[in-house]
């Protein structure tokens, strides 16, 4: 089986093209070696009836593979044949490290060496539930197969939180010392194929569940950080709406009369992932009243506004014609200002006001025409 290539440097850190260029060679061959793989066993389980047995392993292989292939293909354009400067070289390591697209299922959001890693832990469980692995012939080949996977399962333990990464080490330990146990079997001369396939599929599974969980762990910490941040940014657009608010109902007669959300009495952000999704649903529906609220008071005072810059507009029409000092329209004029200077401001009635303005410049325009 084709192990995962190792991944050069981590977050942040930018990549040397000499880096970049190894970990794409390795890469290439490993998707090719990886489909091939994949076809093959998909051949074999048909071969053998037992399609419908490991079809669902083989889906989230495919996704994984298909996944890293195309994240393959962005780091092959971004690395541009060795054109890396600092910016490519910042892309290439979060192409890398970044999460992969792709639906992989499961709420799994992967890096691309976690990715390639999960992938190894699929296929080998795969093969080991089709018992596709040569017997005694292979026990050597297979020992050290399981070795490095080991290793590999011993790196992501260290991910876990201190919560469980005791229970993690205790898990691991009992695995090696199966396997211990298998190699001196083995060096004794003895049958161990028998031993391993339970050991192959139990490390498989624990790798397996090892990537899923600190996935769903990263997946629920960036889920939080989401949610404290929506939090905030409401706290800050509802104190921002309690002061329009105020503002609107001391300027504009009638003013709506909208509550404003207290944002603050949702309580603290919960640590849960179901408490985390069910308070961001709560916080969802504050966002869209403090938007309607936001909207009406808004419009209100945005109505105040345009009578006067209407006021204004018609006040220098009539100026650029020479109308505006006509009795009529002067003392229209008057009490339209009158009102809207008022607070609160009785928007209907000032809106009556500054069109009875309208209305006279209007008549006074067309007798200045008609003369």
């Amino acid at each position: 089986m084709t192990a995962a290539p190792t991944a050069p440097g981590r977050l942040g850190q930018p990549l040397t093209p000499a880096e970049a260029q190894t970990f794409l060679l390795d890469l290439d061959d490993w998707v090719r070696a990886r489909r091939t793989e994949l076809d093959h066993l998909d051949e074999a389980a048909l071969a053998a009836g037992r399609g419908d047995e490991i079809a669902s392993d083989m889906m989230l292989s495919l996704a994984v593979w298909q996944a890293v292939q195309q994240r393959y293909q962005l780091l092959n354009a971004t690395f541009d044949g060795g054109r890396v400067g600092p910016v490519e070289a910042e892309r290439l390591s979060t192409l890398v490290w970044g999460r992969l697209d792709g639906d992989l299922g499961a709420g799994l959001a992967v890096s691309l060496p976690e990715a390639c890693r999960l992938s190894d832990a699929l296929v080998g469980q795969v093969r080991n539930r089709l018992a596709l692995v040569p017997g005694a012939d292979a026990s050597a080949a297979r020992i050290k197969s399981l070795r490095a996977g080991l290793e590999r399962v011993r790196d992501q333990v260290s991910l876990e939180p201190s919560s469980t990464r005791e229970e993690a080490r205790e898990t691991l330990e009992r695995l090696h010392r199966r396997l211990d146990d298998i190699t001196e079997r083995a060096q004794r001369g003895a049958d161990v194929g028998g031993l391993l396939p339970p050991l192959e599929q139990a490390a498989s599974v624990f790798e397996r569940d090892l990537i899923v969980g600190n996935s769903q762990r990263r997946t629920a910490r960036g889920e939080l950080r989401a949610v404290q941040q929506l939090r905030a940014e409401l706290i800050t657009r509802a104190a921002a709406v309690v002061a329009v608010a105020q503002r609107c109902v001391r300027t504009v007669d009638p003013a709506p009369r909208y509550a404003v959300p207290d944002v603050e009495a949702l309580g603290p952000v919960p640590n849960t992932p179901a408490a985390i999704e069910d308070y961001r649903n709560r916080l969802e529906r504050v966002g869209r009243a403090l938007g309607i609220a936001e909207s009406a008071y808004a419009a209100a005072l945005a109505d105040r506004a345009q009578l006067v810059d209407l006021l204004d507009a018609l006040r220098a029409k009539a100026d650029a014609h020479g109308l505006a000092g006509r009795d009529d329209l002067a003392t229209s004029e008057t009490q339209a200002r009158e009102v809207l200077a008022r607070e609160p401001t009785p928007v209907p009635v000032a809106r009556a006001l500054v069109s009875t303005y309208q209305s006279w410049l209007t008549q006074l325009l067309n007798q200045q025409s008609a003369s």
